[in-house]
C-alpha cells in the first residue's frame, strides 16, 4: 500500500515508529572515524618504531633482530590487552586502526581462546583458537603455493 492509502491510525503508528528508529539509530561521522583509526593505527606503529629504535640504540641489536623483538613485543602486548578486555575497547574506539596486521591478528587469535576458555583446554581453547587464524593460514599457504607454481611455470618458459 502506498503511504496515502493507509488508514489514519496505521499511518500515525508508522510515522511514530520511523521517528523512533531515527532516534535510536546511531549516527556515524565518517571523518571522525577515519581520524580515530589514523590515530590508533599510528600510535601502534609509533610504538613499534620506538621498540625498534630502543632495541638498536640501547641494546645494540641489528635492524633484523630489533624488528623481530618488535614483532614479539607487539604480539605479547596485543594478547595481554585482549585478555584484560582492553584491546576490544581500543578497537571499538579506533575502528580499523586496531587492525594493524600483527596486533589485529594476535587479537583475533587470543579473542577466540578467551571466548572459549570456559569450555576447557581441549574442546574450548584447543579447538577454537584457530577459528580466525585457521583460514588466514590456509589461504596464505595456498596462495603462496599457487604463486610459486605460476613463477616456476613462467621461469620454465623464460619469462622470468
Amino acid at each position: 500500500m502506498k503511504k496515502e492509502q493507509l488508514p489514519k491510525g496505521q499511518q500515525e503508528r508508522n510515522d511514530a515508529y520511523n521517528e523512533y528508529v531515527k532516534q535510536v539509530t546511531p549516527t556515524h561521522n565518517l571523518w571522525m572515524n577515519m581520524a580515530k583509526a589514523f590515530l590508533l593505527g599510528g600510535a601502534i606503529c609509533l610504538l613499534g618504531q620506538i621498540i625498534v629504535n630502543v632495541g638498536m640504540q640501547r641494546f645494540g641489536l641489528g635492524q633484523k633482530d630489533a624488528s623481530t623483538w618488535c614483532s614479539l613485543i607487539l604480539v605479547l602486548l596485543s594478547v595481554v590487552l585482549t585478555s584484560l578486555n582492553v584491546y576490544p575497547l581500543l578497537a571499538n574506539w579506533g575502528g580499523a586502526g586496531a587492525l594493524v596486521p600483527i596486533t589485529g591478528f594476535a587479537n583475533g587469535v587470543c579473542a577466540s581462546a578467551v571466548e572459549f576458555q570456559k569450555e576447557g583446554q581441549v574442546f574450548g581453547i584447543g579447538s577454537q583458537i584457530f577459528k580466525i587464524a585457521g583460514p588466514v593460514i590456509l589461504y596464505g599457504i595456498f596462495s603462496s603455493w599457487v604463486l610459486g607454481l605460476l613463477y616456476w611455470i613462467l621461469k620454465l618458459f623464460g619469462l622470468f
